[in-house]
Formats: structure tokens, sequence, C-alpha cells
């Protein structure tokens, strides 16, 4: 039998508001890995990130079209003397440019999987077309809309002025990206970039170190050669 994916016993990361989900994060402990071989730190590493990073995503999905071993960044000499964090933390950037991930990053669904929804109910537009396809890779400077009737957190009758009441337990993961630029009152989206790594900071929300993301990006890389 499949557990549920909020499991209290499994505690895996999520990404979800779900009450049970926010739980698992804030009581998960990181596993200790002084009693652990390389494989095995490579391997609990890519299990944690990917239940985040897109459990919905098959890892044959993942590794032929999201994930590249070459990954960009950015290291000016006005950031001189900062640390620069692993620049394998951008290993599920390009996840970031589903439709479903810029719904959900853009705060108008409480999970992943409402995000899906929304875009399979045909409730997102993207450059004003209806596209029904969760998986559509946005290109940069690409506008979503969302239908503002089909976003829960929005409270009001039909053709007046809504209220944005979002659960309170949620509000603390309220927030959005540099990657991208929210109009509320429009309830659009323009996806202006990829995400990028910078000096001492990375811009993809993650529940994870950025050690963890470096282990799963090598359990990766040497299985896609």
């Amino acid at each position: 039998m499949r557990k549920p994916i909020y499991s209290l016993s499994r505690k895996l990361g999520r990404m979800s508001w779900n009450k049970y989900n926010l739980y698992n994060i804030a009581h998960k402990e990181l596993p200790n890995f002084n009693n652990k071989t390389l494989f095995q730190q490579k391997w609990v590493a890519k299990r944690e990130t990917r239940a985040y990073h897109g459990d919905e995503v098959t890892e044959r999905q993942f590794k032929n079209k999201f994930f590249d071993p070459k990954l960009p960044t950015v290291h000016s000499s006005a950031d001189a003397g900062q640390a620069h964090p692993p620049v394998a933390v951008l290993s599920f950037a390009e996840l970031e440019r589903r439709l479903d991930f810029v719904v959900f990053r853009s705060n108008f669904c409480p999970s992943i999987y409402a995000a899906r929804q929304l875009c399979v109910h045909g409730k997102v537009l993207v450059n004003g077309k209806k596209l029904a396809y969760p998986s559509h890779k946005l290109k940069d400077g690409d506008v979503i809309s969302v239908d503002p009737q089909a976003i829960q957190f929005l409270k009001g009758e039909k053709g007046q002025e809504l209220d944005f009441t979002p659960k309170p337990f949620s509000q603390p993961f309220l927030f959005v990206p540099e990657y991208l630029e929210v109009n509320y009152n429009t309830c659009q989206t323009v996806f202006l970039r990829a995400p990028i790594s910078r000096p001492g900071r990375t811009e993809i929300p993650s529940p994870f170190p950025p050690e963890f993301h470096s282990l799963a990006f090598e359990w990766y890389a040497q299985r896609t050669k």
C-alpha cells in the first residue's frame, strides 16, 4: 500500500502548505552522514531533494528533460570576499520553468498538486492562450494568467473585488522568488529568467542546505554520462 504524500513517518518535505507537510519540514532533522558511505550519502540526498523538487516528475523525465550537468552562475568582482555557494544548488533550476511550478511559486495555490490541477482544468493562460499542460517549460518573458475564481485564497462574489485570505500557518512561506514578477491585482506572473546562484545565497526556495544539493547533483551527474 502506497504511503500518503504527507506521511508523518517518512517525513519527506513537499512543495505544499499543507499543515502536515509544514510540520514535517519544521521538525525534520538532517540525516547523520558520519556512519554512511559516500554512495549512501548521495542516495539519501537525492531522495530528500527530489521529494521536494518535482516528486511528480519521474526519474527518467527529470534526467532527460530537466537535469543539466552544466550549471550557470554569477560571480562578479563586486562580490569578491563573499562566500559563493556551490553551483549545484541549481540542480533543479530547469524544473522552475515548468508551468505548474511557476503557478505555485507565485502563491496562486497551496501546493504543487493544486497548481497541476489548475493547469489541467484550463484555469491558466500562457501569453493569453489556454495551456492545459503542467509540464510546459516557460521561456523568458512568458506571461501566465490565472482565473481569479480558481484561486483558493481569493474570497468574494463574482464581479466584485475579492479578498485575499491565506491560512495563518502558510503566511511565512508567502514570498516570490526573484526570477518571477507577480501582479496580484491581475493574477498574472511574468517569468523573467532562469534562477541563478549568487554569492552567499541562491534563488531557488528549498528547505535543504547546499551540501545536500551538491550530493544530489553528483548522483545524477554520474548517471547521465
